[in-house]
């Protein structure tokens, strides 16, 4: 049954889809597919907000997948193209892998030789490639880094072996982090320099994700002219993105409440989210969450630490200053929370996820779900 609320009677926390922002997003991927002749995928590993998919679906050709479960999502929800890449896939699951995917990528020459045969075997239409490391990467932080020292992703050129490439029908690589496409461009210069020897011989080349195509100043013009001619160089080769984040891009909020102001050095709020469980990436990435009609700390008249509703000491969203004072029972909204936050969420403590709605074009907001204690009882035993 279809749950229509209005903002005032938004959950708290709650994650907040603009359907607007979204259709903003992907008609700029229709468009570079139109003139750049590359597929897009969805990067399920960035962006799985599946009750959204009739927006995104008519347009992407498809999702990857970082293993079985990201895999039946896509094939089950989505139902176009699935490409399937794991670090290591494990035996028990290569029959079903194998089944319901488009694309399969393993990550080194041992999983190629052991597994690509026998998924040949189960499905005779799906596509072999391999994951290779330019090892080349101008990515501005080291943790997000795949082509840093000692990376496992993907397999060098010292690594390889050519004698898979009677099997092989494409290469992929991935090598940016939220950058514009002139990182792409000195990626895929490395990556013809190391193995442009064997590209002729492909169906396909995946660039990977980490294209930051939807923000503000990104070079989209360079992005279409890169691909249209790495095409046209190669006897017109298939060529994929698989962005994540540019998917989610501004596209949505989280919603949360002022549960209590204490004071110890300076005034802090006490929300009832969670820094460490509902959006982790400000504390491993690090950065710091845009406020709605906030400034940074002393900027305005009333300075706040947003910090979360748990017992981890560093639990903190940063400090913020407003207008005015903040009190208890105001809303904290959080800025472009749509991507590699609902992902990465956890029940931590026992603070439960944040409910899942989506404002229409219209203006209607539906609530798609609410999480309790089942949620967190039930994903431990």
């Amino acid at each position: 049954m279809k749950i229509i609320i209005d903002k005032i009677n938004l959950p708290s926390p709650c994650w907040l889809l603009e359907e607007k922002a979204l259709r903003k997003n992907i008609s700029i991927f229709e468009d570079i597919q139109n003139r750049s002749g590359a597929k897009i995928l969805l990067a399920l590993k960035g962006y799985s907000l599946w009750k959204s998919f009739d927006i995104i679906r008519p347009i992407l050709h498809g999702c990857c997948a970082s293993g079985l479960h990201e895999a039946k999502l896509a094939y089950e929800e989505f139902a176009k193209e699935v490409h399937t890449y794991s670090p290591a896939f494990k035996e028990r699951d290569i029959k079903e892998i194998a089944s319901i995917s488009h694309h399969m990528v393993f990550n080194s020459i041992l999983q190629f030789n052991t597994y690509a045969q026998k998924a040949k075997e189960i499905n005779p239409l799906i596509s072999l490639g391999l994951r290779v490391n330019p090892e080349y990467s101008e990515s501005p932080t080291e943790m997000y880094n795949p082509c840093g020292l000692y990376s496992r992703l993907g397999t060098t050129f010292a690594n390889f072996d050519d004698r898979i490439m009677k099997h092989c029908d494409g290469l992929h690589f991935h090598a940016l982090c939220e950058q514009d496409s002139d990182a792409l461009e000195g990626v895929l210069a490395k990556f013809e320099e190391k193995f442009g020897l064997y590209i002729s011989q492909l169906k396909w080349v995946n660039f990977g994700g980490g294209h930051h195509i939807t923000r503000d100043d990104y070079d989209i013009e360079k992005l279409v002219n890169i691909i249209a001619n790495f095409k046209s160089k190669y006897n017109n080769i298939e060529v994929y993105l698989e962005p994540g984040e540019a998917v989610g891009w501004r596209t949505g909020t989280l919603h949360t409440t002022v549960l209590d102001i204490v004071h110890n050095g300076m005034d802090i709020a006490i929300l009832d989210s969670s820094a460490e469980a509902h959006m982790p990436d400000t504390i491993l990435m690090p950065y710091r969450a845009d406020v709605r009609n906030s400034g940074e700390a002393n900027e305005k008249n009333y300075t706040y630490r947003l910090a979360g509703n748990t017992c981890l000491a560093g639990d903190i969203m940063g400090d913020y200053s407003f207008d005015e004072p903040l009190n208890i029972g105001d809303t904290i909204i959080f800025e472009d929370q749509m991507h590699y936050t609902m992902v990465k969420a956890t029940t931590f403590n026992g603070v439960p996820l944040p409910s899942i709605a989506i404002e229409k074009e219209s203006g209607e907001i539906e609530l798609l779900r609410e999480f309790g204690y089942e949620e967190f009882k039930n994903r431990l035993s």
